[in-house]
């Protein structure tokens, strides 16, 4: 027994993808081979799990306490530069290293040795053969390229594609992207929604001659499996997916794009927070490779750092081919004599007459999912209220099933019932406010003829139905399409020439600083939907408040006065980019304690110059998922370290395990 002590195999340390910050210390069993980064089976507790070798330093120890590793991966090691990238990631966003570990061991049986034998089948996803490009880029678009392409031998660099709708920003940019794959490199092309995808890879296949990878939630395990083994193995050249593809095991990646850069849907609110866009940039420093920023109406930073001589720009201005921008028409619905039922103006309604006599297609926008927003009593004023948000039940109404109300917050959902639960009385319920599918109604009523279809992500269900969807409509088959904020990107339609914004007003009160900017960005967007091709386009927006700054700007067309005025604005009010936040929030079953602990977490909360802690006040959305919240905002000045002032506050007074705290840096959503 005391020979085998002496001859007691290397220890190392592992991290598993836990809550937690901290490495475990395992013994490597004689005959097993183990390198820094490699994924190694280990006891854990009662569990088995995958973990990664963080460190090979051999710490003074009791052998007799050590568990042995059980197996190692055969899949490549995670690298040097992937795990500073993660411990960085941790530090950044105040999440436990575990669990932004566990972002890049999203698929264990990727991982793990396959548990049956299995075929290999040829994918056209891993080949690498890259067709020729026939694509004809304008004399603007090849120099953009060439200055593109011109950042792939020079390290990292941050670039943004600033370009109009319909300016050929995608073709641009898959220069640089064909020219970093035929260097043998790897590439990553991250959009914000996965209903984008479908249309992107069609794309992409058209313009290389193969099937790039996809990567988002909603694939099956296998093909999880397989695009991660790819990744890994430098099989797959080409990634396109959501933004938790930024943590694939890639082996040689040469480019990021992020393709709409300015969407809040980057931002991710759950779990690990984190906005994708940042991440990107932070992940292209930390592999010395260059990122572009790519969007026709950037975010207000990115379009401060291009000020501030951070990001280069390389700038569209011309849309592709003959064709123009769409013309801009204000509607003010102040004007108009509408009854509560409907919501399309006289004038959108003879413009979409029009277009459906040509044979040509409209797009109705309006960012408001369901039948109607609220449902009340007409008897005794009763609202259906979600049992576990603060928040109305949305009404929705499918055309071959029974209405129900939802809660978007939580996915709570109950069928819609006879009678009013608070007085009993039948048939009372009424509908207020449109959603889209109101909106589809009120269309049909004025074309019966009308071949209507409505996108959301209620309607379009997955990547593989919206695919469909947007065939159809390219095929001409669809005349008026009903949708949400998913049709405001990335979409061209050949016969789209008319656009209508519904209700042009109805994210100006969401209570955020970014409440403008976002706003203008959707209706720029959808807009710019209308007139891609060789027909003229037009947009009518339809608002309450046409003498805004906002109104104005969309209807002279004059994005950079927009700007101008909003960056203004944000320096006035030492807000980000020229300040940075972070939010607190504090949650918990029962509201009066945690109403409790958020004011004595504020009662000693850190005082000087350069920065502040405002509240506790409850928070918008005061209960979610049966949580009662509070928030807690810090502004500071850039040069403050956040993270550092946040960890010492929270340091000095622990909370009780009944009320849990969420950090959120640079909060995109003040919910």
């Amino acid at each position: 027994m005391q020979e085998e002590i002496k001859q007691s195999p290397s220890f190392v340390q592992v991290l598993v993808p836990r809550a937690l910050d901290t490495a475990f210390d395992y013994a490597v069993p004689d005959g097993l081979n183990v390198s820094p980064g490699a994924y190694v089976l280990v006891p854990f507790g009662r569990e088995i799990v995958w973990g990664v070798v963080w460190s090979m330093d051999a710490p003074e120890i009791d052998v007799h306490k050590i568990k042995p590793i059980q197996s190692v991966s055969i899949q490549p090691p995670m690298r040097d530069v992937m795990r500073r990238y993660v411990a960085w990631m941790a530090e950044y966003t105040m999440a436990p290293l575990g669990n932004c570990l566990a972002l890049c061991m999203s698929v264990p049986k990727a991982i793990a040795p396959d548990e049956r034998k299995r075929k290999p089948k040829t994918d056209d996803a891993h080949t690498t053969a890259i067709a020729e490009s026939s694509v004809q880029l304008s004399d603007e678009q090849a120099d953009a390229a060439q200055r593109l392409c011109g950042q792939l031998e020079d390290g990292f660099s941050v670039t943004l594609l600033d370009g109009i709708t319909g300016s050929g920003k995608t073709e641009v940019y898959l220069e640089a992207v064909e020219q970093a794959m035929r260097a043998d490199g790897q590439v990553l092309v991250l959009l914000p929604e996965i209903v984008l995808t479908a249309q992107f890879i069609a794309r992409f296949t058209r313009r290389f001659g193969f099937e790039p990878i996809l990567w988002h939630s909603s694939q099956t395990p296998a093909k999880r499996r397989d695009a991660w083994r790819a990744v890994a193995n430098a099989e797959a050249k080409l990634v396109v997916g959501a933004r938790s593809a930024l943590f694939l095991p890639f082996s040689d990646l040469r480019l990021i794009v992020v393709d709409e850069e300015h969407e809040t849907a980057y931002k991710q609110e759950d779990g690990v927070v984190y906005h994708g866009r940042d991440m990107a940039v932070a992940r292209a420093q930390f592999e010395e490779i260059p990122v572009f920023l790519v969007s026709a109406s950037p975010s207000v930073e990115s379009i401060v750092n291009v000020q501030a001589g951070k990001y280069d720009v390389v700038h569209l201005s011309a849309r592709y081919g003959h064709a123009q921008l769409p013309t801009m028409r204000v509607v003010d619905m102040r004007l108009e004599d509408l009854d509560a039922q409907h919501f399309l103006s006289d004038a959108l309604k003879q413009k979409m007459a029009e277009t459906y006599t040509r044979g040509e297609q409209s797009l109705l926008f309006l960012n408001r999912r369901g039948y109607a927003p609220l449902t009340l009593c007409r008897k005794c004023g009763y609202r259906f209220e979600s049992p576990d948000a603060s928040s109305w039940m949305v009404l929705h109404t499918p055309p071959h099933s029974a209405p129900y109300l939802q809660c978007h917050h939580t996915g709570y959902t109950m069928n819609l019932p006879d009678a009013c639960p608070e007085c009993g009385a039948e048939e009372s319920f009424a509908a207020c406010g449109p959603g889209v599918e109101r909106i589809a109604e009120e269309v049909k009523e004025c074309f019966p003829e009308a071949n209507v279809v409505v996108m959301a992500s209620d309607t379009m269900s997955s990547p593989k139905v919206a695919a469909e969807t947007y065939h159809q409509i390219e095929a001409g088959e669809v005349d008026i399409i009903v949708g949400t904020q998913m049709v405001a990107k990335g979409h061209h339609f050949p016969l789209l020439t008319l656009v209508g914004v519904i209700d042009a007003d109805l994210g100006l009160d969401a209570g955020d600083l970014r409440a403008a900017e976002k706003t203008y960005q959707l209706i720029h967007q959808v807009s710019g939907r209308a007139g891609r091709a060789e027909k003229a386009g037009q947009a009518m927006i339809q608002t309450y408040y046409p003498e805004s700054g906002m109104m104005t700007a969309l209807s002279n067309d004059d994005r950079d006065q927009f700007f101008i005025e909003e960056i203004e604005r944000r320096k006035r009010a030492h807000m980000p980019p020229y300040s940075r936040l972070a939010a607190l929030i504090l949650s918990g079953k029962n509201d009066g304690v945690v109403k409790r602990e958020a004011k004595r977490l504020a009662s000693i909360a850190p005082k000087g110059k350069g920065y502040q802690v405002l509240g506790p006040a409850p928070a918008p959305m005061h209960m979610l998922r049966g949580n009662y919240r509070y928030r807690l905002l810090v502004i500071a000045d850039r040069n403050i370290h956040m993270q550092k002032l946040i960890t010492e506050w929270l340091a000095v007074y622990p909370l009780p395990s009944s009320v849990r705290c969420k950090i959120d840096i640079d909060p995109q959503s003040f919910m």
